[in-house]
C-alpha cells in the first residue's frame, strides 16, 4: 500500500528573503512548515552569512527547479581589505593581516576592470562541492585541503558602490557557479592587501528579483494558508524563458499518456524544449522531435487528471 505524503499539495514558487544566520536548508524547512507543504526544494544555496533571494519551490514546481540552477545571479557585497580568512568571509578564522594602501576609486575601478568577462576561478575549500562523496567544507574543517580544478565563470558586470579606508561595496552580475568570496579574495590579492567579504546579499537569480521577496516574519504574519498561497508565483514562472506552445485536448491526451503528438510547433528546431498549455492551463514541458511533432518531457501530475 502506497504511503500517503504528509502535508498539503501546495504548488508554486516562493521568493524568500533568507535571513542571515540560517542555512538555506533551514530557511527552506521553516518556509515548508509555514505552508504545510508536502514537498519543497530550493534553487541554489546561499551561505548562512548571506541574505536575500532564495527561490523556494513547492510541489510541482520542484520538477522545474533545475532550470533556475543555470541562471545568472546578482549580488551586493562588502569587501573588507587587509584581512584574509580561511573561509573568505567574516565567519572564518583570521589567517593573515596586511597593510591597506591608500586607494582611490580609480585604483579600485582599474582592478575591477580586470575581473569583468570570462575568468578562471578555483572553487574555495569551504564550499558544498564534493570530493569522493564528501563535501569540501567537511574536509576543510578537518584541516584537509584538496586540489581543485579551476572553473570558467563569467562576471558580466562589477559596479563599485562605495569606498572607504578599509572596505568597499560592490554589486556584481555573474554566471552560475561563481563564488563571490573567491572573487573578493582574488581582487584583494591584486590590490596587494588581501580581502574577505563581511556581507553578501543576493538581489536576483534568473528572471526573479528582490522586488517580490518575502521574509519568514512577513509570511508568519499572514492570517492563513489561503493568504500564504496567494503570495506564491505559478509553477511556470520558473521557465518563462522557454517557447510557449498551445495544444488541443487530443494532443494533451496523447502527451499525458506518454505518446508524441502533432502540435503546431512553428519554427522550433528539433530538440527544442517548450512550455505546453491546453486551454490556457500549463501542463508541462515537451520536446520537439520532428517538424510539428512534440514528445512529453516533464509534465505536471495533474495534467493526466
Amino acid at each position: 500500500m502506497a504511503r500517503r505524503r504528509r502535508g498539503l499539495p501546495v504548488n508554486g514558487v516562493l521568493l524568500l528573503d533568507k535571513p542571515a544566520g540560517l542555512s538555506s536548508n533551514a530557511a527552506l524547512q521553516r518556509a515548508r512548515r509555514l505552508f504545510q507543504a508536502q514537498k519543497a526544494g530550493h534553487t541554489g544555496t546561499l551561505d548562512p552569512m548571506a541574505t536575500g533571494l532564495l527561490p523556494v519551490c513547492f510541489g510541482e514546481a520542484t520538477k522545474f527547479s533545475a532550470h533556475l540552477l543555470e541562471a545568472d545571479k546578482v549580488y551586493r557585497t562588502r569587501v573588507e581589505l587587509g584581512a584574509i580568512t580561511d573561509t573568505g568571509d567574516a565567519e572564518g578564522q583570521l589567517i593573515e593581516r596586511r597593510a591597506v594602501p591608500r586607494l582611490t576609486e580609480a585604483d579600485v575601478q582599474g582592478v575591477l576592470a580586470r575581473f569583468r568577462g570570462e575568468l578562471e576561478q578555483v572553487p574555495p575549500m569551504y564550499s558544498a562541492l564534493k570530493h569522493q562523496g564528501r563535501k569540501l567544507y567537511e574536509l576543510a574543517r578537518e584541516g584537509k585541503s584538496i586540489e581543485r580544478a579551476a572553473r570558467r565563470v563569467t562576471v558580466y558586470d562589477a559596479r563599485l558602490l562605495g569606498l572607504d579606508d578599509s572596505a568597499f561595496e560592490l554589486e556584481v552580475r555573474v554566471s552560475k557557479g561563481t563564488y563571490i568570496r573567491t572573487l573578493a579574495e582574488d581582487i584583494g590579492q591584486v590590490l596587494g592587501c588581501g580581502a574577505h567579504i563581511s556581507a553578501l546579499r543576493r538581489l536576483a537569480t534568473g528572471p526573479f528579483t528582490a522586488e517580490g521577496m518575502l521574509t519568514l516574519e512577513a509570511l508568519e504574519a499572514l492570517p492563513g494558508q489561503a493568504e500564504r498561497e496567494a503570495a506564491l508565483l505559478p509553477v511556470d514562472a520558473l521557465i518563462e524563458h522557454l517557447a510557449r506552445l498551445e495544444i488541443d485536448g487530443a494532443a494533451a491526451h496523447r502527451l499525458t499518456h506518454g505518446q508524441s503528438a502533432r502540435v503546431a510547433s512553428g519554427e522550433l528546431a528539433a530538440g527544442a524544449t517548450a512550455r505546453l498549455y491546453c486551454d490556457g492551463a500549463f501542463i508541462g514541458l515537451g520536446v520537439v522531435t520532428a517538424p510539428q511533432e512534440v514528445a512529453p518531457k516533464r509534465l505536471l501530475s495533474s495534467a493526466a487528471d
